[in-house]
Parts: C-alpha cells; structure tokens; sequence
C-alpha cells in the first residue's frame, strides 16, 4: 500500500491530497495498473482519449508527426508524466501521438468517467487538473506573443516546445529539409546559418535530415518563457 500512495502523490493529479483521501480514493476507485514491454505501444496516434494515462515507472517514447509523416517529433517523457490530459476533453479528444514504451514502462489508467468523479470528490484534485490544462494553455499564448517578430531559432523553439513535454529528453525532428524550411518560413541558407548558431550555442545538432534538441532548456531561454 505504501508503494501505492508514493507512486500517487507523485502524479501531477494526486500532489497535495492528504494520505486519507488517497486511502479513501484507492478504496473507491477502480485503478488499472498496467506494464508495457520495450517497443509496445501504449496508444496509437488517433486512439480515443477514453482514459487519462499516466506513466508512474520507466520511460516513453511519444512520436508525432504531420499526416503526411514528412516532419515527425520524437522525444522520450519518463514517470512521473501525464499523457494528453488535454485531449480528454474538448472538440478533439484523440491522441495527437503515438507513446511506446522504453524498456519496461508501468502506466496508471483511470476511465474518464472515473477520473470526473475524483474532480469532483475533493477541490485539490480539481485545482491540480486546471492548473495542468492552464499551463499548457498559457504555454502557448506567451510563446506565440514571444515570436511576434520572431527570429529563426525562436521560431524553431516555439515549434519544439509547443509539440514536447516539459522534462522531456532525446528530443529529434526528422524532416525533409525543404520541408522545415518552408514550416519556419525561410530559406534554406537562412535556416543552415540560424542551425549553426544554435549549435555552437550548445542547444542543438542537426544535419540534413534531423534537428537533434541537446538542450530543451536553452530553446525556452530562446523564448525567455517558463513552464
């Protein structure tokens, strides 16, 4: 059981709910524990968001891409980690990604009708919900504000942030490279030169087909913003 509350308070829903009202909620709830191996996907891209999903062990490795699979995002999220809580909701609520796991991966599933009566058990559980869905809103209207005149690298941050989870690692963008340029609007030379320096500046390393992040940290600098 204590291993049960750890793994919980850990979670981005669950943080600063007292040990009672965890104990109360595993009582009531049905949770679905669940292990993945290496390589099995946990969702596929365009799967119904029925269930929040969060991976409480090992890592995941989340691709998205264009429906033309000509630009594709990978990176890797380890536990504690949310998947799309903000697709539960909402016009769309697919999966923009595809999650497989990286190694041995333990997720926690909650059904969504199941995870509306925890909202509505406890205020805590509410604020943490809408502290989540507001940061990723807010996320993206301080970074479209940030590019307004935006320059290259800004412009390359504001994608790879907006597409990438907060603490992720072995972040790669695989592309044609017309196609990023034309995604960043500029010219091939123009994007080779702004590359350059972003590599020199520690944040990246690219080659013609791939833009590998070696610093996430460095691109929200770029946009002088916070997650």
């Amino acid at each position: 059981m204590d291993s049960i509350f750890e793994i919980l308070m850990d979670l981005p829903l669950f943080q600063g709910v007292s040990r009672e009202k965890l104990s109360e909620l595993i009582e009531k709830t049905p949770f679905h524990f669940l292990k993945f191996t290496d390589g099995q996907p946990i969702v596929n891209v365009g799967d119904p968001c029925s269930h929040i999903r969060f991976v409480i062990s090992g890592m995941a490795v989340l691709e998205t891409s264009n429906y033309t699979r000509r630009i594709l995002v990978c990176e890797t999220v380890s536990a504690p980690a949310v998947l799309a809580p903000e697709y539960l909701f909402g016009l769309d609520t697919c999966y923009p990604f595809t999650a497989t796991a990286k190694g041995t991966c333990g997720v926690l599933q909650i059904t969504k009708a199941d995870y509306i009566n925890i909202l509505h058990s406890d205020k805590v559980f509410l604020f943490n919900a809408l502290n989540i869905l507001s940061r990723k809103a807010q996320q993206g209207a301080s970074n479209l504000l940030a590019v307004s005149n935006g320059t290259i690298a800004e412009r390359l941050a504001l994608f790879v942030l907006s597409l990438t989870h907060h603490g992720a690692k072995e972040i790669v963008l695989s592309y044609k490279q017309k196609d990023m340029c034309t995604v960043l609007g500029v010219q091939r030379s123009s994007f080779i030169t702004a590359m350059t320096k972003l590599h020199d500046d520690g944040a990246v390393r690219f080659n013609p087909t791939e833009i590998i992040i070696t610093d996430r940290s460095k691109l929200l600098d770029i946009l002088h913003t916070e997650e």
